[in-house]
């Protein structure tokens, strides 16, 4: 075992998300997503990157499946992309869509991987954004009609599914900010409406998983942001507090587990309505087999009476990841934690971590990327610390697989372990942060 004692079943993983490594967006009788519209959107992606080839996991997914199995994981996080199984949302099912995913689950288990499937990682049909996305209540009830079938085509072989990825990014980013596909700005309420249906849709995808009668476990993959009191002041503590209501907090992980949405944060914002009715929040509190965190940020938090919150995010002095994210690994520590103090947790997963560093292939043909290593030893010792205190933390999965297309960055992040070579027909080639995780999976870190 390893000097930090992680046990024997504990589910070393890494990740993925179909759009951002699939390509292929025109094949098979894939429909067209917001992201593809986004993308080719003038201005929206820097350099005008698209990912319509990205990694090309979708012709490559056999030596990406033999690298996980050189690498000694015992899952792989992906998600589904609903256009290439519903190229119009709903209604027509493409089987081709489902064939690609069963040669992949089909190769993963032959390779003694785990599936870890996510069903709702941004890539929603157009036609659904269309008739108005996300703020629109019956794209929930679409996205339940989705997620059923998927458990029907491939439930026998998947037991670890999500529903969602990263709420706060499928509302605020997408509704309000407008950084994320559709990239709609400005639209507050919207955002708050597109929150609320986002858990209805959780909430009705776990009932129809259920209802299945099939014996895996489903839960959610959260972005858990961080919040600190930037100094000891009670001013300062208070505001940290509020800052832990609203997105990347309370705001979701309340209703899922059981409770009302926060007070205080609904409060900062009275022109806004949530879209409840009667049942939606027993329907989202419904239960889960366990919690996703993903987490890549903290924020030292001071009180500011000016804003609608009541707090503001002040500079911290931490060594920065190219996204200028804090490397900090005790922030992991502090949310597992706050996560697993504040809500009755049955299980943690840490479905996201990773670090995003300026790679290049050096003369020898290799990638070294010593800061990454320095991160994943970091953050997997917070880890080791958080389950010593108390935190049923079950695995930890280690985000990114492979170099891949990087949201509005487009291809200038590099979070992978192996580098992927998008001049030279997406060629792999291990970092040497892939050679060190696979000793710690090993345990002989």
């Amino acid at each position: 075992m390893a000097l930090w004692n992680f046990p024997e079943d504990f589910l070393w993983g890494t990740a993925t998300s179909n759009y951002q490594v699939e390509g292929a967006v025109s094949e098979d009788g894939r429909g067209r997503g917001i992201w593809d519209t986004f993308c080719h959107t003038p201005g929206k992606v820097a350099h005008g990157h698209n990912a319509d080839i990205a990694c090309d996991q979708f012709h490559l997914y056999k030596n990406d499946v033999a690298l996980m199995r050189e690498l000694g994981v015992k899952a792989y996080r992906f998600s589904i992309s609903w256009p290439r199984v519903f190229p119009d949302g709903k209604g027509r099912i493409n089987p081709k869509g489902f064939d690609y995913y069963h040669s992949l689950i089909d190769a993963l288990l032959e390779a003694g991987i785990e599936p870890a499937v996510t069903l709702y990682h941004w890539d929603l049909p157009q036609t659904l954004q269309d008739m108005g996305g996300w703020p629109h209540r019956d794209i929930a009830k679409y996205f339940a009609e989705y997620a059923a079938v998927c458990f029907d085509e491939l439930g026998e072989k998947v037991k670890f599914w999500m529903t969602l990825n990263e709420l706060t990014c499928a509302s605020y980013s997408s509704y309000e900010s407008g950084k994320l596909a559709p990239g709609i700005r400005g639209d507050g309420q919207a955002s708050f409406s597109a929150a609320h249906h986002l858990l209805l849709g959780h909430g009705l995808a776990v009932r129809a998983y259920r209802d299945t009668g099939q014996d895996g476990q489903i839960g959610v993959a959260c972005d858990v942001n961080g919040a600190r009191a930037a100094t000891r002041a009670e001013e300062d503590i208070l505001a940290a507090d509020r800052a832990r209501d609203g997105w990347g907090g309370r705001f979701f992980l309340n209703p899922l587990f059981g409770k009302s949405y926060p007070q205080r944060f609904l409060q900062a914002y009275p022109k806004r309505r949530l879209p409840v009715e009667d049942g939606d929040m027993e329907i989202i509190g419904a239960g889960l087999d366990f919690l996703g965190v993903n987490m890549y940020k903290e924020f030292a938090i001071a009180h500011d009476p000016s804003h609608p919150e009541g707090y503001r995010r002040v500079r911290t002095g931490y060594s920065k990841t190219s996204l200028d994210w804090d490397i900090n690994p005790r922030q992991l520590y502090r949310v597992l934690k706050w996560v697993n103090d504040e809500y009755d947790c049955p299980a943690i997963y840490v479905t996201e971590n990773g670090s995003a560093f300026p790679d290049k292939l050096s003369d020898d043909g290799l990638c070294h990327d010593p800061e990454r290593i320095e991160y994943i030893r970091g953050y997997i010792a917070a880890c080791a610390e958080a389950m010593q205190e108390g935190v049923d933390l079950r695995g930890y999965f280690l985000w990114s697989f492979i170099d891949n297309f990087e949201w509005g960055c487009g291809f200038t992040k590099r979070f992978g372990l192996v580098y992927c070579d998008y001049d030279n027909e997406c060629s792999r080639i291990p970092k040497d942060s892939f050679y060190f995780y696979r000793e710690v999976i090993a345990g002989y870190e």
